[in-house]
């Protein structure tokens, strides 16, 4: 910095609000210092400003292997807020979602000094991971389904800063939807029975159809691929009755149109079909995909401020806070009136 300084023709103070962005620098000034920098190649000790702040600018991101669209959207909203903030951010990636490799992560991140964590979980068992980190390292969850009784975990008097899709309001709306359009009910071709996620659209969805007195089909579950889709949707095409499908999400949707076409039921004509997630691929879906838009780009914004918030506290622990983000209806092609059935035929 003395050198940057001395070929900028500043001051060694000048030099140190240039890099920490203080805006009581002239522009010109700024410049001078910026050009010194670059001619010599400067570049900023993080480790001795870890050592003199306490803080890493570093964020950690717990995240799993996985090509699922919804935790990879959760990864890269969350690494772009951070990223926006201007914090460098390190990614730990596990292959499961267990106890054990959740706190090995938080563990590893521990050690490279990061200054807070976010972390994808859509299992309660990330979730009691994050309950064991290092006192002092703020942490937030990202994604799963808020527990019936409250912000607090299951079995746990410790409240936990979380933030996530409303999963049962984008439910309802997508069975609201299919009941306002006339059908008597609605089928749900549901996601893994495990996932807090897939336990949320199951409530939502059964509320909804209890509120409109309609009949509560059986709920046929799998997996959150188009195979799993398919597989559903050939029990629900076989069965004339079915006028209306829910999907958990637009890849399980993606199956259960190929199963309709399959056995020569129209969409929308004889089957309307929602999904769940709004992949930019499912407008280009035969017919176009209605489905609930989740704003993974909101969710991580509201992550990292969850995340800054928590780590301004002196004591690293955050007050009990469970934000929610709301989905949104996206109608197309591939819902419509039963009434179209008659009219066609």
């Amino acid at each position: 910095m003395r050198d940057v300084a001395k070929l900028a023709g500043v001051s060694h103070q000048t030099v140190s609000r240039v890099i920490n962005e203080h805006p009581n620098v002239r522009a010109e000034t700024r410049e001078r210092v910026l050009a010194a920098m670059r001619s010599l190649n400067y570049r900023r000790n993080l480790a001795a400003r870890t050592l003199a702040t306490r803080e890493s600018h570093t964020l950690g991101i717990i995240g799993f292997e996985t090509t699922l669209f919804g935790p990879e959207s959760m990864l890269y909203g969350i690494e772009s807020a951070a990223r926006a903030a201007g914090y460098l951010v390190s990614v730990a990636t596990v292959r499961e979602l267990a106890h054990r490799p959740v706190l090995e992560a938080v563990d590893r991140l521990a050690q490279h000094d990061v200054d807070g964590i976010i972390a994808i979980a859509p299992k309660p068992s990330v979730i009691t991971a994050l309950m064991h980190a290092p006192v002092g390292l703020a942490c937030v969850a990202v994604g799963g389904a808020a527990p019936s009784s409250g912000s607090a975990l299951p079995g746990s008097a410790e409240p936990f800063p979380t933030v996530r899709v409303d999963n049962t309001a984008g439910a309802r709306m997508a069975t609201r939807h299919l009941l306002d359009l006339g059908h008597a009910t609605v089928h749900h071709a549901a996601g893994p029975p495990d996932w807090p996620e897939s336990q949320a659209r199951v409530e939502g969805w059964r509320e909804t159809l209890y509120a409109a007195g309609a009949v509560v089909p059986p709920v046929t579950a799998g997996w959150w691929d188009a195979a799993a889709g398919y597989e559903q949707g050939q029990r629900l095409a076989a069965d004339t009755s079915v006028t209306a499908i829910f999907c958990a999400n637009d890849r399980i949707a993606l199956g259960v149109l190929r199963a309709l076409h399959e056995a020569g039921r129209r969409v929308p004509e004889d089957v309307s079909v929602v999904g769940y997630d709004d992949m930019p691929d499912s407008g280009y879906f035969i017919p176009p995909l209605t489905t609930i838009h989740q704003d993974f780009a909101e969710l991580g914004r509201r992550a990292l401020a969850l995340l800054l918030r928590h780590m301004s506290r002196p004591d690293g622990n955050a007050p009990p806070e469970a934000v929610l983000v709301a989905p949104l209806l996206v109608p197309r092609a591939s819902t419509g009136s039963p009434r179209l059935k008659r009219l066609s035929s």
